[in-house]
């Protein structure tokens, strides 16, 4: 949500583009992002990758199927691993800056936490993607199964 740096939703792009995973990206990006630029950050993966693009996270929720939302945040209280994924989740991730804000952590069905090291602050947003999204598909029966989709934003307003 509200993504600050391109490289990271270009591999997540990517990601979604090779795992046949939707991506949804909720503006304001920290970056210009039209459609030339997400192209160009998709790479030669920008056919293959379904991207929706939000201008708010109010815009994102009326838009969405119906389904879970499900943070990834370092203060999630489940580890990713303990979570039972469902079709129709929607994995939610933060800003890279200040992730995820306290009213999305309220709106969200479920914060989960990839467990690491205690000395570790963080993951980079496109590899938490990657961890997670692959979990889900693990669980759901890999490529072609049901699929969860993935929100890249941390919106700042309420909604």
């Amino acid at each position: 949500m509200e993504p600050d740096i391109a490289p990271n939703v270009g591999a997540i792009l990517r990601l979604g583009a090779c795992l046949g995973v939707p991506v949804d990206v909720v503006e304001p990006c920290g970056f210009p992002f039209s459609p030339r630029a997400w192209r160009r950050q998709a790479m030669d993966y920008a056919d293959l990758v379904e991207l929706t693009r939000h201008d708010s996270w109010a815009a994102f929720l009326a838009a969405r199927p119906p389904g879970r939302l499900v943070a990834l945040t370092t203060q999630g209280a489940v580890p990713l691993g303990a979570f039972a994924f469902r079709p129709g989740d929607c994995l939610v991730m933060g800003r890279e800056s200040a992730g995820l804000p306290t009213h999305i952590h309220a709106a969200a069905d479920a914060r989960l936490v990839i467990p690491m090291r205690p000395a570790a602050r963080s993951l980079n947003v496109g590899m938490a993607a990657a961890i997670a999204a692959a979990e889900a598909l693990r669980q759901l029966g890999g490529l072609g199964a049901a699929r969860p989709g993935a929100a890249y934003s941390a919106a700042s307003e309420p909604g």
